[in-house]
């Protein structure tokens, strides 16, 4: 019989009741158990809560090194693979996900269907939680067992039924992948101590002995670094790896200012694995500093980098403006000096014109509807929508007009400070505008801010920053265009944080809303032409501004302390930083160059 833990040293050692314990500079870690790791943490870290809207490293996004989702999503193939779950079937009416019996809690108690259920559930307690969002695709959630059809022994499962109003699979898929599973007898004492004030609960930093179900559990972190140490009882070790342990013992992620830091950090050897953008890295090859590809692209393209509009504010809310702030912009200057060529020829729309994406794209509606860069046409559009710019003698722009006369005011576009190739991105499209006559400057934000602005509206211009999911290209019209889950200005709000076709306004395109809410369950011919469709709607109202294709995530390793990472030449875990999705596969796989 399994006694019940004290709801007060759950709250101590869950939810550090003093202090968050702080790393010692005098620690030593053996240089050949220790993985070093960059560009997933930037700035000091503030909480470690699994249900805070922008915890650390490695808890927020896809990180799955403490917790874990129920699936992973592996780019390489497209594929939904087990972790928390062993499988998964799809019915045109409910997601039917079967738990491994086999998961625990670090604490040792079992992971359960149950688990599962009360971390989808805090959704509907709790309408300002990150996870509620779930219930706009689902209806309801149950658990049942099911039979293993190979050793005949009852398997619990969880039934996502699909909301037949949004009627999406796909995003379903999607949050699976998405949304680590929380200890319910962990973290339900604390949320009862808050009196289910949810607000108060998420000041809680759980930076002290959390309950995960992960490789591994932080050990301690200051403002310069954060450092995990190896669950050596995590259950995957039998389930998935044959009883072996990740090589690394540590992993350690320090915390830099800029791209430039974690670049050099990594040619020094400082640095095993990095996530940052580091510019014409065939010159780091000397340095034994590698990545996925040895000759360009280097990364897989997986995504759209692009200036989300907000067009709740004048001159925004003109599309006349935004299609001339899109025709202003040198595309290929981004493409060869803000991401080093590690990017194809950007096109116009927001569909991805190779790989699984390209049978929705049509060059012929990109050439009739799409604006790619012409300055001439930029300065056209302005002149024919009443709008003009007083230059200076030397050719700068001084003031911007409306058609009334009325000084435009200086927008701003925003960017984190020292994410140094969105800022190249940002100059050069500020240097491109201004030259056609728009006013707009550079806004360059500490990261916090900047991600906190993003999700109620508080900007001009920024880029947004969106995953790659598996109902892509579906997942970035939504995160664009749909405003099915609208809120006001100063509210968080999932997707188009642009606020682009107010359901309320009289120009409102009922058109937009029924494409994206369709599109998952129409048949493979029949998506084409939708895609094709709501593609051409983006091209005519530019409500974003598409400007390079980039990878997932960057992914540059050292080899100087560890080998046999995963390439294109060895392909056995995608290139996902060794902590994302399927790519934390590759832990168990890496050796120290020692060995």
């Amino acid at each position: 019989m399994i006694k019940a833990v004290p709801v007060l040293l759950i709250l101590c050692c869950l939810c550090g009741c003093q202090s968050g314990q702080s790393a010692s500079d005098g620690m030593s870690f053996p240089r050949d158990k220790t993985l070093y790791i960059g560009g997933l943490q930037w700035g000091e870290p503030n909480t470690f809560n699994p249900l805070s809207d922008f915890p650390a490293f490695p808890v927020d996004g896809n990180d799955n090194l403490m917790y874990e989702p129920l699936l992973v999503y592996n780019i390489l193939n497209g594929k939904m693979e087990p972790m928390l779950a062993c499988s998964y079937e799809v019915t045109s009416d409910v997601i039917r996900v079967t738990m491994d019996r086999r998961a625990r809690w670090s604490d040792g108690m079992p992971l359960t269907a149950q688990d599962a259920l009360f971390t989808y559930q805090l959704g509907r307690r709790f309408k300002d939680a990150r996870i509620a969002y779930v219930w706009e695709y689902v209806s309801a959630i149950t658990i049942d067992t099911t039979k293993d059809s190979a050793t005949g022994i009852r398997a619990e499962r969880v039934n996502f039924f699909i909301n037949k109003t949004r009627n999406n699979p796909l995003r379903i898929l999607d949050f699976l992948q998405e949304y680590h599973i929380v200890p319910q007898h962990a973290i339900e004492p604390v949320l009862q101590a808050c009196n289910n004030d949810f607000s108060l609960f998420q000041k809680k930093t759980f930076d002290r002995n959390p309950v995960v179900s992960g490789p591994y559990t932080l050990f301690t972190f200051s403002a310069e670094k954060i450092i995990l140490k190896r669950n050596d009882e995590y259950w995957g070790n039998q389930a998935f790896f044959q009883g072996r342990q990740p090589r690394p013992e540590y992993i350690i992620h320090p915390i830099y200012k800029s791209n430039d830091h974690f670049s050099i950090s990594l040619q020094q050897g400082n640095i095993d694995v990095s996530q940052t953008f580091i510019p014409r890295i065939w010159l780091k090859a000397r340095k034994k500093v590698h990545t996925w590809y040895s000759a360009a692209p280097f990364h897989i393209p997986g995504s759209i980098i692009m200036f989300s509009l907000n067009v709740t504010r004048y001159p925004l809310s003109d599309k006349n403006v935004r299609r001339a702030m899109a025709a202003a912009i040198n595309y290929r200057d981004i493409q060869e000096l803000a991401v080093s060529g590690y990017s194809v020829e950007r096109k116009p729309g927001l569909i991805l014109p190779f790989g699984i994406e390209a049978q929705y794209d049509s060059p012929e509606d990109a050439a009739q509807y799409g604006v790619s860069y012409d300055p001439l046409l930029a300065k056209k559009i302005l002149k024919e929508a009443g709008y003009t710019s007083i230059f200076d003698k030397k050719g700068n722009l001084l003031v911007m007009k409306d058609p009334s006369g009325a000084v435009v005011p200086t927008m701003f576009i925003n960017s984190p400070t020292g994410w140094t190739d969105w800022e190249t991105m940002v100059r050069i499209a500020v240097k491109g505008m201004r030259s056609a006559g728009i006013d707009v400057r550079e806004g360059f934000l500490d990261f916090g801010l900047y991600n906190q602005n993003l999700k109620v509206g508080d900007y001009d211009c920024a880029i947004p920053l969106l995953a790659v999911t598996p109902s892509k290209p579906w997942s970035r019209f939504e995160a664009v265009m749909s405003s099915l889950n609208w809120k006001a200005i100063g509210e968080k709000m999932n997707e188009n944080q642009g606020r682009y076709n107010n359901p309320s306004a009289k120009d409102y395109n009922p058109v937009v809303d029924s494409l994206i809410r369709v599109i998952p369950s129409l048949t493979d011919a029949q998506k084409k032409a939708a895609y094709r469709a709501l593609n051409v709607i983006f091209m005519q109202d530019q409500p974003a501004i598409p400007l390079v294709y980039r990878p997932e995530m960057f992914y540059e390793f050292s080899v100087k302390h560890w080998k046999n990472f995963p390439t294109d030449q060895n392909p056995y875990a995608p290139p996902q930083c060794l902590c994302f999705g399927a790519g934390i596969r590759a832990l168990w796989e890496i050796e120290s160059v020692n060995e």
